[in-house]
Formats: C-alpha cells, sequence, structure tokens
C-alpha cells in the first residue's frame, strides 16, 4: 500500500500530492520536490499516511532540504521581489496598460517568467529588452487571463472561503449566465461575480440537479395532477424537491415531486404492494384487533408449519388492544416476531415493513 504527503511551495499556496518514499517528513519540514525545471523546496504541510491503490503516479520526494537548499530559495523569493518592483516601474515607464500579478524563478537556469493581465493584446517587446538589461538575465512574458489571474494571485470569495481555482480547481469549465437564470438567482453582477470579474464558477456545481429536476417534473405552466387534484404548475422549488401547483379549485399547494411525476405514479401502479408499504402503519392503526389477528393468522398460513415466528405474532396480537389504541402497543412485538422469520415466502412483506422503520425500545 502506497503513501502520500502534501506539500505547498508557499505558505497559503496550492497543495501539491505527493510520495514520501523512504522519507517520512513532519509538518513544517522542508522538502526537496521535482519539478520540470528541477527539484525545488516546499514545506510539508500534511504528514505521509497510508492510501489506496488506486493512487499512484505521484512525484517522489528528492530528499530533505539541506541548509544551502533553504539559503538558495530565500535568494530566490527575494531575487523575485527584485524582479517584481523593476516589472512594475518599467511597465509604467513605458505607458504599457498590463497589470504585473505574478513573478516566477528558475534558479537553476536563473531565469525569470513575469505574469501579466491586460484587456487586450500588448506590444511589449521593448519592455523585455529593458527587463532583461535591468535584471541582467532571460525574462519571459506571459498573459493570463481574468480566471487564470485569480488562480496565481489567491483570495476570499463571497462565500467567505478561498477562492475555489486557487485550491482545488485544476481546469476552467465554462459557465453561462442561463445556469443562474435556471437556479432562480438575481441576475446582478455584484452577487454572481467571483473575484476575477467572471460568472463564478460554483454556479456550475448545482446546475446538473436543476437540469435532471426540470427534466422530470411538469414544466412551469402546465398541467399536473396532485392529491388535492388538478392544478398549473407556478414554480419549482429545487432545494426542496418539490412543485409549486395552482389549483383549479383555488389556492396554491407545494407538491413533493412524486405527487406530480409522472414516471412516479407509473411505478406506485406496477407496484401497488410497494406504494401501500408506507400507509400499513395508519391501517392498522385504525383496524380493530380482529382484523389484525386475521391478518397474523394469513400470514402464519403462508410461511407454514415449518416457521413458528408467525405463531408467535399471532400470539402477541391475541393480547387484545393497549390502552394507546386498537393495537398499539402490541404491535412492536408483532413486528419484532415478523422480522425474525428468515425462511419462506410470506414474511417478506412485514420484514420490508420493519427496516422502513427505526427500532423499537427493547
Amino acid at each position: 500500500m502506497p503513501m502520500m504527503c502534501a506539500v505547498a511551495f508557499s505558505p497559503r499556496g496550492k497543495l501539491y500530492y505527493a510520495d514520501p518514499g523512504s522519507l517520512t517528513p513532519k509538518v513544517g519540514d522542508r522538502v526537496l520536490v521535482p519539478t520540470d525545471d528541477g527539484a525545488e523546496v516546499a514545506t510539508c504541510m500534511w504528514a505521509p499516511q497510508w492510501v489506496s491503490e488506486d493512487i499512484g503516479h505521484l512525484p517522489v520526494l528528492v530528499g530533505l532540504a539541506a541548509d544551502h537548499d533553504v539559503e538558495r530559495e530565500a535568494a530566490s523569493r527575494r531575487r523575485r521581489a527584485q524582479a517584481r518592483v523593476a516589472a512594475r516601474r518599467l511597465v509604467r515607464d513605458h505607458g504599457l496598460p498590463m497589470k504585473i500579478v505574478g513573478v516566477d524563478h528558475v534558479s537553476s537556469a536563473d531565469t525569470f517568467t513575469i505574469y501579466f493581465t491586460a484587456e487586450g493584446r500588448v506590444d511589449f517587446r521593448a519592455l523585455v529588452r529593458d527587463l532583461n538589461r535591468t535584471l541582467d538575465t532571460r525574462v519571459h512574458l506571459r498573459q493570463l487571463s481574468a480566471r487564470d489571474s485569480a488562480k496565481l494571485q489567491g483570495g476570499i470569495g463571497s462565500c467567505g472561503r478561498d477562492l475555489c481555482c486557487s485550491t482545488f480547481l485544476t481546469d476552467f469549465e465554462p459557465v453561462s449566465i442561463r445556469m443562474a437564470k435556471d437556479q432562480n438567482l438575481a441576475l446582478n453582477p455584484l452577487k454572481i461575480s467571483g473575484a476575477c470579474g467572471r460568472l463564478m464558477c460554483c454556479l456550475r456545481y448545482e446546475h446538473p440537479l436543476y437540469e435532471e429536476f426540470t427534466a422530470a417534473v411538469p414544466a412551469v405552466g402546465a398541467k399536473a395532477r396532485t392529491p388535492d387534484g388538478p392544478g398549473r404548475v407556478i414554480a419549482h422549488d429545487v432545494p426542496r424537491q418539490q412543485v409549486v401547483v395552482a389549483l383549479d379549485a383555488g389556492g396554491r399547494k407545494a407538491c413533493d415531486r412524486s405527487d406530480v411525476c409522472s414516471s412516479r405514479r407509473a411505478h406506485d401502479a406496477a407496484y401497488p404492494a410497494t406504494a401501500s408499504s408506507g400507509c400499513d402503519s395508519a391501517v392498522l392503526a385504525g383496524a380493530g384487533p380482529g382484523q389484525i389477528e386475521a391478518d397474523a393468522g394469513r400470514d402464519a398460513a403462508q410461511v407454514g408449519a415449518g416457521s413458528t415466528a408467525a405463531g408467535v405474532a399471532t400470539e402477541a396480537v391475541s393480547r387484545g388492544p393497549g390502552p394507546g389504541g386498537a393495537g398499539n402497543a402490541e404491535r412492536p412485538d408483532a413486528e419484532t416476531a415478523a422480522g425474525q422469520t428468515d425462511s419462506g415466502e410470506g414474511g417478506h412483506h412485514r420484514i420490508r415493513r420493519r427496516r422502513s422503520r427505526p427500532a423499537g425500545p427493547a
């Protein structure tokens, strides 16, 4: 069984998972993580733990960071700060409509990658020449979109949590204004836009549930039949899985999805035993002791002479009604006895009904 740990290259940066190999780093230890540009220093955020065999192909830690590795990482951090200040000053001197959002430095090759955002295309050829001369090394400029910029910088969303793009999202899926309409959200840009100024990525999380609910129930404006009579659908309440119906007889009714869903009604018509199982307790509560005893006797006959559980049920019921009503005090004993039947086909109905209710006191 493999092991896995989590590391981060900055104090509040994104977590990356790695295989500790033969190492046992603790939380807070500095480790060397293999990257495309060589081994980089990172901090262990999660101690190694066992994982399933399905998790594999993780990069293996090179080793624990030595003193010279930590010093090299600190020097690289100072170089990034200097490059950021120089890039912002030169952008202002050249009058370019761009914003510097991040700087990356590769210690092994001593090269910089400067990330920026802009409304359109920017001619930064003169800027690159001045940056190469000022920093005395090779500099690359890369333009980012608004979403990538928010992912690189991080931040706090309107929900009070870290941005999804800077924590766990690996790619950006398309988000449309139609998703906000389907979820009955106010089309206010201040409420449905994220830190990047674009539509929030979380609008897509629950959208499949709304699509499934809309496809299963009658549309708004369509006719629907409810337990209280026919009516017309006026609204959908997806979180509660309900449909609001304006009854023809007057008034409004919030009906469950199963009450107006045609496929559910067809299922109940095809399997009446399952549909009526939820009403058995109400029917038996109003039945007399003679009727309950007759039902228990019929079950005993179906189980057969070899089963004694139905006889115990009949004996429990025959003691008569309890003080709370006909058969109310004796029903838990009858259901418990019926639930002990494990042979034959006659006891399956009572076993199913017993499982659908919480266990009573011993």
